[in-house]
């Protein structure tokens, strides 16, 4: 079973949605591979770094609807054993942060980048708009931070996230997380982890039907 994610650093569902898909692979009799892809909920760049409290207050209508919405998410994180630290989030565009993740993945640790930047974003309150910080984090994991600043400090990577956010276009895909399965299956959303498992099992019974088996 082969499955694409679409997801962005900064999203907290695709966070929680990260870690649910991995709890159903696990809990799937099944093999599959997962490949992550870039895309960015808000493309506008990020002139200075603030608290994304502050960025986000206004989008959700009020310091009091925030609240109830930082409140609802970081509950079901702790659920879901991650720490989502919202009074120490920044705001940052996800450009390089994903072209570190396309950079990564030639390495064979894009989960890893992604779950690290993820990480530095929602717990450490990391600036993932900041090429140094982004060569720090890649560093975190044991790759190369020289590697990765000089990496990041040129245009490498640039395409292959462009490829990424035009293919999510061409699929309609509209919010995130969105798993895309097998090349035709979608699922929207940061599903629960039973939900996921059910899917896959489908997919799978499916797949059989259609080959013979």
């Amino acid at each position: 079973m082969d499955i694409q994610v679409w997801s962005d650093v900064v999203c907290p569902w695709c966070y929680i949605g990260k870690r649910r898909l991995e709890n159903a692979l696990d809990a799937f009799d099944g093999p599959a591979t997962v490949t992550y892809r870039a895309y960015q909920l808000d493309p506008a760049p990020v002139p200075a770094p603030l608290p994304i409290k502050q960025v986000m207050t206004e989008k959700f209508g009020g310091p009091a609807r925030a609240e109830q919405i930082f409140a609802q998410v970081t509950a079901i994180g702790a659920s879901e054993g991650l720490n989502l630290d919202f009074d120490r989030a920044i705001a940052a565009n996800t450009f390089a942060a994903h072209r570190l993740i396309a950079w990564a993945q030639t390495q064979d640790r894009q989960a890893d980048m992604l779950d690290a930047l993820q990480r530095a974003h929602f717990t450490d309150g990391i600036d993932i708009g900041s090429l140094p910080a982004l060569a720090a984090v890649a560093g975190l994991i044991g790759l190369d931070g020289t590697a990765a600043l000089t990496y990041l400090e040129s245009d490498a990577g640039s395409k292959a996230v462009r490829i990424d956010i035009e293919e999510a276009r061409a699929l309609r895909i509209s919010s995130v997380p969105n798993f895309v399965i097998d090349g035709k299956y979608q699922v929207q959303g940061a599903q629960e982890t039973e939900t996921l498992v059910a899917a896959f099992a489908e997919i799978a019974r499916r797949a059989d039907v259609n080959t013979g088996l």
